[in-house]
This record gives C-alpha cells, structure tokens and sequence, in this order.
C-alpha cells in the first residue's frame, strides 16, 4: 500500500492508463495478459472490471499479431496502447514495429500516420534471465519514425503516457522492472516539462552524470555519495531516448567540463556511446577529461542473483569512476 500523499510507479502508470480511457473512446489497451490477470506487473489491475472488455484486450500470445493489430487500429482511427510484456518478446514485433509503424507516414509521402503507444518493461534486477532482462532501449532509438521515451520518476510515469497519445507518430515507452514500486510524492501535470525534453534532477558543477530509466535512482545515490568528498555531481535524465535533447547535453557538459554516462545497455554499439559520439560533435572544446561510460557486462543476464548484479552498472562502480575523472580516486 502506498503510504497517504505517495504514490508508486506501478499506481502512476495505471492513473495514466485510466486517465486516457475515461477521456477518449478512441483509446484501449490490449497485450498478454493485461485484462484479467491485471498486467504481469500489476499495472493493469482492475482496469477490466471498469472499462470491459471491448477496451482492455487480452490477446494470445503473438507479440507480431496483436502489434499488427495495434498499427492497424491507430490507421483506422483508434488511439491504442499495446503492452509487450518484456522488450526481449517485442523481437517477434520488430518488424511491425520498424518495418510498418515507423514507416508508413514516410511511404505513404505524408497522407497517413500511426497514433500508436507501445509499452514494454524493460531492464534487469528481478531474477527474470536472459530472455526476459535485457535493455534494448537503443534498438528502437535507433529507428526514425519512432519516438522512444524512458520515464523513470513517478511524475513521468502518470503524465509522460498521455502525451504520447497525443503525438500524431508512434511511440515506444519503457518502462524499468525495477521502478514499478518506487515510491514518491503524488505529482502533478504542471511539473512535467514535455516528453522531448531532458530533466536536471540534481544541479551540479563538478561533473555530468547522464543516464535514463531504471539507473536514475543508482546515479542519484551516486551523486549524494560524492558530495561527501567534495564531488558536486549534476545528474541529467535524458527522459526521451530518440530524439535525443542535445542541446540539455551540451548545456551541461559546458557547465561542468565532465562527463559520466551510465547505460544499463551493453557498451558495444550502445546508447552511451551515440551520446559520447554527440559530446564529442557539439561540445568537444568543453570537456576537461575524456567522456567515460558505465555499461552493462557484454553477457547475457544471468539468472543468479549475485551474478545479475555483478552484470549490471552499480552505486560503487558510479562513484569509483566519477572519483577517477575527477582525478580523487
């Protein structure tokens, strides 16, 4: 139970979902499991009994289907969200997903689009193993026609869904395993900048650490921890994946003349390396020190506790690199 004033992650996203079905006809949800069983990660829960089934779809288990389903629907009017229950099953949708929904505003020379929502949890730290943990968030960031979002606070969660509706073009939301029990604050809509725009979450002058998703709550630890040895760490949370806020990236590297980017992806070919390479294009003579990245071992994830986290991006290996750039190590 949420204590009175909090409200989780996992509660954020459901407001949203119910929100955007009390306000338009047009919008449903469909996806494995989502109806009656409530949503792998509960977030759906309770929604059938007060929408129906005409409006919350539980569908076989054919991401490649009921994806098509969902690209078909948005053509026809609907507004639909579609829920794949991991990223590593939206592989069986890619090529709706990159093949259609990407694609057909651009083929079609202009005459129709895809108003279509995609959400996916993502991300590592329950013990799920390789086929249901990976991050693979810069696959899709590296699709044009799609917009790619990675809400990882509860205001973000509540309000980032509805603006992706609204966008006219496809848009994929993923959403950390890790973040659905986050508590915070109730938030509200005023203090949500909109879904393209990067956020600073702890202002800084010593050093940026960006990141996104289910690391933000590492890299915040991270922060505190260096200002007790006199690193003022700023922390950006880029927010939306593809595109990407350059110009939030490079106001902070002009700030702070240092870079850390953490990227639960694995490092080769991975998101943190497109935003060194981005760094490196706009804000070369800013930077006082090379642009370091922490990325995900190059292994599958495994299933054993200490070895999935021994896998992943960690508060001590934060710190231990931010210490090193910054010459305290």
């Amino acid at each position: 139970m949420s204590l009175q004033g909090m409200m989780s992650y996992r509660d954020a996203t459901r407001e949203a979902l119910r929100d955007a079905l009390t306000k338009d006809s047009r919008v449903f949800l469909m996806g494995e499991d989502v109806g009656h069983y409530g949503g792998c990660y509960g977030v759906s829960k309770g929604l059938l009994d007060e929408f129906g089934e005409a409006r919350i779809r539980d569908t076989p288990l054919s991401e490649s289907g009921f994806v098509g389903a969902g690209v078909g629907a948005a053509l026809g009017g609907m507004r639909p969200i579609v829920e794949v229950m991991t990223v590593n099953f939206s592989l069986l949708a890619l090529d709706q997903i990159v093949n259609n929904a990407a694609t057909i505003r651009h083929m079609s020379g202009g005459q129709f689009s895809v108003p279509l929502v995609i959400r996916m949890a993502t991300g590592a730290g329950r013990q799920l193993a390789a086929q249901h943990s990976h991050s693979l968030e810069c696959w899709y960031a590296h699709v044009p026609g799609l917009k790619v979002l990675a809400p990882a606070t509860v205001a973000d969660a509540r309000y980032m869904l509805q603006m992706a509706l609204d966008d006219p073009d496809p848009v994929v939301i993923f959403e950390h395993v890790m973040l659905y029990n986050n508590e915070e604050a109730e938030p509200s809509a005023e203090h949500v900048p909109p879904m393209e725009q990067a956020v600073v979450r702890r202002d800084g002058s010593d050093l940026t650490l960006i990141t996104y998703g289910g690391s933000l709550p590492k890299v915040l630890a991270a922060a505190e921890a260096l200002a007790q040895s006199d690193i003022d760490a700023e922390v950006l949370d880029l927010r939306c994946l593809r595109p990407l806020d350059s110009n939030a990236i490079v106001a902070s590297i002009t700030k702070t003349h240092r870079a850390l980017i953490v990227d639960e992806g694995w490092r080769t070919g991975s998101l943190a390396g497109e935003i060194s390479a981005l760094i490196m294009e706009q804000a070369f003579w800013q930077l006082d020190a090379p642009v370091a990245r922490i990325c995900s071992e190059e292994v599958p994830i495994p299933y054993p506790k200490h070895l999935e986290e021994a896998s992943l991006p960690q508060l001590k290996t934060i710190i231990a690199e931010a210490q090193r750039i910054m010459g305290a190590a």
